[in-house]
Formats: C-alpha cells, structure tokens, sequence
C-alpha cells in the first residue's frame, strides 16, 4: 500500500506525506533571462515543438569547467566545448562569472552531503588532471542517480498483474463458517492439488466410515465366528474381517457387486446401512462430479487467449492527445457481447488532510459514446480521449516520471462455445506509458480475406507528440485563437474605409 505513494523530492521534509512542487530559483532564471531575452516567447513556443533535442551552439567555454545536461533518458552525460551556451559579457571584470544556466541540470539530484564533499569550480589555471577527476566524479553520482537504479527504486508491489491475478491478501477474517455455507465455490475456487485431495477423500472417508460400521455389526452379532455356517442366519454374508467389510463398503457404494458379499434379509440394520450409503454416494458423486466439471470448463481460462499489449502509448489522435493500448483474441471464437473498462489505481490526499489509500478511479473508455463495447475479430486500439475531465489533463512527459499509479484494464465477454461470462485483466504501470510513441499496424489485405500478424502486436514506432501535458496545450490552443481574433479585428479595421 505504501508503494504507492508519490515520491518526495530531494529537498523535502523526512515526515512529508506528499511532495510539493519546488520553486525554481530565481537567480538563474533571471540570469538566463538576462542572457536571452527572447526566452520567454520561445519557451511557449517550444511547448508544440516535438520531443526531439534542439542542435547544439557552437559557443566556447572555459578549459576545466564539466557541464551537465540531461538527456532524453534522464541521464546526466558531459557535454564537450561548444555545447553549453554562453553570454557575452558585459565588461571585461565578468568575462570568466556570467554563464547561461542550462534548463534542466541534473546535479540537483545529488544528494546534499555529497554536494558538499563535491570541490567548488576551478579557476582556468586548474590542471587538466584536476578538471577530469572533477569531471569523472560528477558523472558518476550522476550515474548512480541514472535510470538504471531509479528503475530498481521503483519497482513495487502491483495492484494486478499482466496476467490479470489480483495481488491482494485477506486476512484476520473472524468468520469463515460463511465459506462452509457456500461449499461448492469453495472447492471449486480450490487450487488443483486440494481439489484433487478433497476429490479423493470424500470417497475414501466415506468407504472406511461404512466399511466399520458393517465390521461392527457382523462382529456384535456373530457373523465374523460363524462365517462357513450354513445353519447360521447371518445377516452380511463371507464378512470375516474389517478387509472383507470394507470391500463389501466399496462394492455396495460403488455398483460393482461381485456376487460373494451381500447383506440378507435377517437384520434390518444390514438393509438400512444399505440405503444411507447409497444415498450418500450419490450426492458425493453430484458434488464432485460438478466440481471437476465447472473447474475443467472455468471460463478464467479462455482469458488465456485474450492478449493485451505490454505498454500503453500517448500520442496524438484528431489533434487531441490520447492514451492507447492494443487488445486481441488469438481464438477463431470470438467473444460476445465484449465490453472493456479501465481503473485508476492512485494514492491521494483530500484537502481536509484524509489519506486515501490505492483509490479507484473510471478512466473513460468510451462508454458515453458506446466506443467500449467491442467487436473482437481482430485486435483493437483502445483509446482514452485526455480531455478536463481526464485525471491525466495536467500531466505532461516530464511529470508522468514523478507520478506513481497503475492502470487496471478489464475486458468482459461472453464466451460463444460455452455461454458463460469471461474476464480478462492486466495493468500498466507509470513505468509502461511510453510517450510519443503509436502502434504498427498488424493487419494486411490477402486473396479473400485479411490477416492478423501477431508478431506486431507490440511493435511500436515514435513519432512528433508535444512533451507538455493537454491541459498547456489546451492554453496555447486558446491563446493563438485570441491572437488570431484580435489580429483579423484589427485588420477589418484598417479595411474599413473613412
């Protein structure tokens, strides 16, 4: 459960539940200002831009002095001479103090005792030596810190599984008679092995308790001293021993009827041993016999042949920004009446200071519209329109890494061969949400009909989404409109004759 809290920046408090979002500093930002004054128009307009990296300027640095920036994978790597923009000076005195702070410096994610171990900068007389060992220490906190151990620190404990199993254990559960008042799901909810054990003991049991109740009646009466006797009126005949009742118990329960044991008409204890026992078998042959058939044909395991992809893709569908994934059905007999669904699995904090714990959340598929009812004959894009009403609205490419949530997707059918209702599950983690990415097509036109290449299923290929979140996009989209109103105002009224 703790896993899913979101994690505190570096700079926050040991006891802060949720992590706010830092200010940036201020001298920088009015340095680079300061250097580019053009940054601020710029910076909106980059918003629409790709995620690609923009080309290098080719300025010069002072020999000695490492800089870091960060790369599409959000690792720190050294950049060489020429990489790192720099201001023209203002006079001479400043010429070696004034430079042009980079936007996204990954050497705040040093830890703070490192940081003050770490030498302060060099002056240009430094020795080369000096400068690499700076520069080789920094890369490699700043490897540390890389996407290799960040991927282990994120690892956590999922909600679901991508094969659908619900990790969630209950326990501390006072009353279980409520699980014996539905016995026959609770055997067939069994593993196989205490299936197959319960199978086998209900028959056993049930022979070994008949087979001494018949041995105790042939001993208190006689007929185990008297076996042979033609002239002694025993009432189960040839039973000399606890072997030859529990045969005689297993051949009456089970029909075989050898011919060498029976139970005669001179005890009528004998003929009513006989029909319990018999009644008795036949519900046992009910119960278990229906509780090997409906595990055999449990529909859980049609959802083996219900695929989904293994990640989800955000791009730009109809000049909106989506967020998709690919499901198909490997058999030829399709689902009926199929309907997909998806959850939000997130941890937050209302405003009144309550913490709530994994909370669910819809995460519409299209169910306003009828797009979640499917027709499963060849795989499906399903897509989730990130729109105001979307939890993903303001999120962009920068914080889906921040956040920690796992998405739960459910696909219900009716399975066509046997009638009965199936569900298939799987998630996606923060970790499985690749941005900018679309899926291949799999499907091709053959003599007659069309194919279904599974091995593209999940093939995915990249292509220009604009890394800031729908919601800043939504803003600019508005923005250009008012210019453009404004603008087409302002020229109707220069067209306006005097």
């Amino acid at each position: 459960m703790l896993a899913y809290l979101p994690r505190p920046p570096t700079g926050t408090s040991l006891y802060g539940t949720f992590p706010q979002k830092p200010d940036p500093p201020a001298a920088p930002r009015a340095l680079a200002e300061d250097c580019h004054p053009q940054a601020t128009a710029t910076a909106k307009r980059n918003i629409l831009m790709p995620n690609y990296p923009s080309p290098p300027r080719h300025v010069s640095i002072t020999p000695g002095e490492p800089s870091l920036l960060r790369s599409r994978g959000s690792v720190a790597t050294p950049h060489h001479a020429g990489d790192l923009p720099w201001c023209p000076p203002a006079d001479t005195q400043e010429s070696s103090a004034r430079w042009c702070p980079l936007p996204a410096l990954s050497v705040a994610n040093i830890p703070t005792s490192v940081r003050g171990r770490t030498p302060t900068r060099s002056s240009a007389t430094t020795a080369v030596p000096a400068a690499e060992g700076l520069q080789g220490r920094r890369r490699r906190l700043l490897e540390e810190d890389g996407p290799v151990l960040q991927a282990g620190k994120r690892q956590r404990q999922r909600y679901v599984t991508k094969v659908g199993k619900c990790q969630v254990n209950l326990g501390n559960i006072q009353e279980k008679k409520r699980f014996l008042s539905d016995i026959f799901t609770t055997i067939v909810d069994l593993k196989y092995r205490w299936f197959l054990f319960v199978f086998m003991m209900c028959y056993i049991v049930t022979w070994v308790v008949f087979g001494t109740i018949y041995f105790f009646d042939a001993w208190v009466r006689g007929d185990v001293g008297h076996r042979g006797d033609p002239e002694w009126p025993a009432c189960i005949e040839n039973i000399d021993g606890f072997v030859s009742a529990l045969l005689f118990s297993v051949e009456s329960q089970r029909t075989i009827g050898y011919g060498s044991r029976m139970v005669t008409a001179n005890c009528a204890e004998g003929v009513i041993l006989l029909m319990a026992q018999s009644i008795v078998g036949s519900m046992i042959d009910a119960l278990m016999v229906g509780c090997m058939f409906v595990k055999i044909s449990r529909p859980k395991k049609r959802a083996q042949t219900l695929i989904f992809s293994k990640n989800c893709v955000i791009s730009r569908r109809d000049e909106q920004l989506c967020l998709m994934f690919r499901v198909g059905d490997l058999r030829d007999s399709h689902m009926v009446d199929a309907k997909i669904r998806a959850k939000l699995i997130k941890s937050r904090q209302t405003a009144e200071g309550e913490f709530i714990p994994l909370e669910q959340s819809e995460l519409n598929l299209g169910y306003d519209t009828g797009e979640d009812r499917l027709f499963l004959v060849e795989p499906q894009i399903i897509c989730h329109v990130i729109n105001r009403r979307s939890p993903f609205w303001d999120m962009s490419a920068e914080s889906l890494r921040r956040e920690q949530f796992e998405i739960i997707i459910i696909l219900e059918g009716i399975v066509e061969a046997t009638g009965m209702t199936c569900q298939a599950r799987t998630s996606y983690t923060e970790d499985e949400i690749l941005w900018g990415y679309r899926f291949e097509p799999c499907m091709s036109l053959e003599k007659g009909a069309f194919r279904v290449d599974y091995s593209r299923f999940e093939m995915t290929f990249e292509v220009q989404t604009p890394a800031a979140s729908a919601k800043e996009l939504q803003e600019l989209k508005e923005m250009e409109q008012q210019e453009h109103s404004m603008l087409s105002l302002y020229w109707d009224h220069l067209l306006q004759p005097c």
